[in-house]
């Protein structure tokens, strides 16, 4: 004797109907506000600006008391990812000087140069002077992350010595040799 689920299945399928659409998320009878989280989200990459002209905006992070500030150019086209680094290592022009921006990077971080492979841009370092007399450290890598960041084609940045990963210090403290993002120094950033 051969039994038949058959009278079963559509109450299994009823019960299957009634769980899952208890699953979802409640329907608003009116659309709210929804409040981003609290503290300054770095800029999402792709967010340069063209004007009609074909100038877009190339942007830096620089030193502002304590922390760091963002400053933009307005450029024929977006350099390539050494290009923009060699920029930011000549520092602010004289209209940026004169709103108090600065930069921790000369005398901090030997650059070599950068490359782009994918969307991870690797800055090649070489071994600073120990005479540098500098502890600013943190600004300094936190400008070359920052500034690269923003760019459409950069997501993260790595950096590297002598062909080896480089471990370099966060705004937390901690150190990292994994490419990192401008959430990794967003304590540096104005709120």
């Amino acid at each position: 004797m051969t039994r038949r689920p058959v009278a079963a299945l559509p109450a299994v399928a009823a019960l299957a109907v009634v769980l899952l659409a208890g699953c979802g998320v409640p329907v608003d009878d009116e659309p709210r506000l929804v409040q981003p989280p609290p503290g300054r989200s770095p800029t999402p990459a792709g967010t340069a600006t063209v004007d009609p002209d074909g100038r877009v905006d190339e942007p830096f992070c620089f030193v502002r008391d304590e922390g760091l500030a963002v400053a933009t150019r307005r450029v024929e086209g977006l350099p390539g990812v050494d290009a923009h680094l060699q920029h930011l290592l000549a520092g602010p022009d004289r209209a940026e000087r004169s709103r108090g921006l600065a930069t921790a990077l000369p005398g901090t971080v030997a650059v070599a140069g950068a490359t782009l492979g994918g969307t991870v841009a690797t800055v090649d370092v070489r071994q600073a002077g120990e005479e540098t007399g500098r502890n600013d450290e943190v600004l300094a890598f936190g400008q070359i992350v920052c500034s690269l960041t923003q760019r459409p084609d950069v997501d993260s940045v790595a950096f590297r010595r002598d062909g080896q990963p480089l471990e370099v210090p966060r705004a937390d403290g901690s150190v990292s040799a994994l490419p990192l993002t401008a959430a990794d120094y967003r304590p540096l950033l104005p709120r």
